[in-house]
């Protein structure tokens, strides 16, 4: 005889989590006990019952990494003007600038009370950040005639990452421009997070869920241009796996656009197929008339196969341009997308396929445990004190910390 099933008991409070705790930088307030680690609550009511101390975390990490602390820092100056008391924050870097593994990235001092808590939520802001811009640094370098967006928003836990990510590849644009004079992230996907790139909203056109809507390629085109007739068009061309001819039925149907450079196509080939028109020979064909000595300097199988293989390869990205150009659209821009991670952007940049836009998601860390920062206390009430071990986090870049 089946057992009749207990109600499900409804989980937490049975209030809604505050927005804070949820993304907008938080968690803020009371969720900060939610958020962190037990130990933590623990040691800050041992301090309240036997009096506080002063002390100076430095915080590293155990990889080369881009600067990224803003929202770190952002986050302790709030929780400080909640709490009525002072953080003082030295950062040891400007913003965007390079730091070594086990280099302390920055010197946090204050009240043991209120900053033993504040940990675990402090680190979570800064490791990932920092890994995340140095990937979007060495991505754009390697392509810095295109620019780049940031595609990276549905891949993300949650969107305290994606707020996380977004800034990343701000920071790390920044840098890329700054040093190497490559182009870097221009936007995002979202608005929430397009401030970081300085801009009023997140960009893209439609997604290939429109394409199957509107029943063809041109038709989704037409679509979209009713709908926002003042934007720039970008348009997906791999739906029905007729990338040249779906590209060419959409310039030709909107020709002064084409002609005024406010088409972009956008290739996003999976890698089970070729694009239109193109198989292995023909692939080897079209380098050898563009880059007649790429294929004969591939480093790996999977370097070959974004040359000449299925999917977005260098091949089929000339191809596209080749057919664009014959037919007289030399002003409609290419996007390309589908696993443009660091490598597949070196092979791309290293034959210079004529890439406009990238778009990618995969500045992401692939290695979670590269993004872990750490925090130890370097001194108590202005006396030099850490675990054994750890002594280099009493060094610092130019000098000695400010312990006092």
């Amino acid at each position: 005889m089946s057992r009749p099933r207990p109600k499900a008991k409804p989980r937490g409070n049975g209030k809604a989590p505050d927005a804070s705790a949820l993304g907008e930088g938080g968690p803020f307030g009371a969720d900060i006990d939610r958020w962190t680690d037990k130990y933590f609550l623990r040691t800050k009511a041992t301090v309240q019952r036997f009096g506080d101390v002063r002390v100076t975390y430095a915080i590293f990490m155990r990889r080369p990494v881009c600067f990224a602390p803003r929202l770190m820092i952002d986050w302790l100056e709030r929780v400080a003007a909640e709490r009525k008391v002072r953080f003082d924050i030295e950062p040891l870097y400007q913003e965007g600038e390079w730091a070594g593994a086990g280099e302390p990235l920055l010197f946090l001092s204050g009240s043991l009370q209120h900053l033993v808590d504040l940990e675990t939520i402090y680190l979570q802001k800064l490791g990932a950040a920092c890994v995340a811009a140095y990937n979007a640094y060495a991505i754009a370098a390697e392509l810095p005639y295109a620019s780049f967006l940031a595609m990276d928003a549905r891949h993300c836990a949650g969107i305290g990452m994606a707020e996380m990510m977004a800034y990343a590849a701000s920071v790390g644009s920044a840098a890329v421009r700054r040093e190497a004079g490559a182009t870097g992230f221009v936007g995002n996907a979202t608005d929430a997070t397009a401030h970081f790139f300085g801009n009023q909203g997140g960009l893209g056109t439609m997604p290939h869920a429109l394409i199957g809507y509107a029943g063809s390629t041109l038709r989704a085109a037409e679509m979209y241009r009713e709908t926002f007739p003042d934007e720039p068009l970008t348009v997906l061309i791999d739906y029905f796996g007729q990338e040249i001819t779906d590209a060419l039925a959409v310039c030709r149907r909107f020709p002064d656009l084409a002609q005024s450079g406010q088409i972009s196509v956008r290739l996003d080939t999976h890698g089970g197929r070729f694009v239109e028109g193109l198989d292995t020979a023909r692939s080897y064909d079209v380098l050898e008339r563009y880059v007649p000595k790429a294929v004969r300097q591939y480093r790996s199988e999977q370097d070959l196969r974004w040359l000449v293989g299925t999917g977005v390869s260098a091949a089929a990205i000339f191809h596209l341009r080749e057919s664009l150009d014959r037919a007289g659209f030399t002003k409609v821009r290419i996007v390309a997308s589908s696993g443009f991670n660091l490598q597949k952007c070196k092979v791309m940049g290293s034959v210079r396929a004529p890439i406009d836009v990238v778009g990618t998601g995969s500045f992401l860390p692939e290695r979670w445990s590269e993004t872990y920062a750490t925090a130890d206390v370097v001194a108590y009430d202005g006396k030099p004190q850490v675990k054994v071990g750890r002594e280099f986090l009493l060094r610092r870049r130019g000098g000695e910390p400010n312990l006092s």
